[in-house]
Parts: C-alpha cells; sequence; structure tokens
C-alpha cells in the first residue's frame, strides 16, 4: 500500500499558462479554478482528508499535457 500521494496546488488565481488545467463547476468544484501542474509535490496520504473531485478521462488527458510540459518532457 503506499503511503504518499503526488498532488498539485490548486488555485483562483488564472494566470492562462501552459501549466494550468481549468476547473469549475462542471468538474465537480465549488467555483472556477486552476491546476497548476508547476506545484507538483508528493505527501504523506494521512495529511489528505477527503476526496473533493474526480476528474473525467478528457480533464486527465490535459493533466497529463500539463505535467509533461512543466517537466519539460514534451519534446
Amino acid at each position: 500500500m503506499r503511503t504518499s500521494i503526488t498532488v498539485s496546488v490548486i488555485t483562483r488565481t488564472v494566470r492562462h499558462i501552459p501549466v494550468e488545467v481549468p476547473l469549475g463547476v462542471e468538474d465537480g468544484m465549488p467555483e472556477k479554478c486552476v491546476v497548476n501542474l508547476d506545484s507538483i509535490m508528493t505527501i504523506p496520504k494521512p495529511l489528505l482528508s477527503e476526496r473533493i473531485t474526480m476528474l473525467s478521462h478528457d480533464k486527465i488527458a490535459l493533466v497529463n499535457r500539463a505535467v509533461l510540459f512543466a517537466l519539460e518532457l514534451d519534446t
């Protein structure tokens, strides 16, 4: 069983840059925001208390693309 999980920051500050993926009410978020994949980190699982939402396959594809860009693996 994994004891750590990789997460990223979700913020209402939208900068319209390639490492951001927009999220909204349609994604299960309470308001418009972005997940900023410039801020990827690994944390202990017990620090998370509850799941906020589960993203669609299409949205996960956008997250994957932003991760590749953030890590400069999009050659």
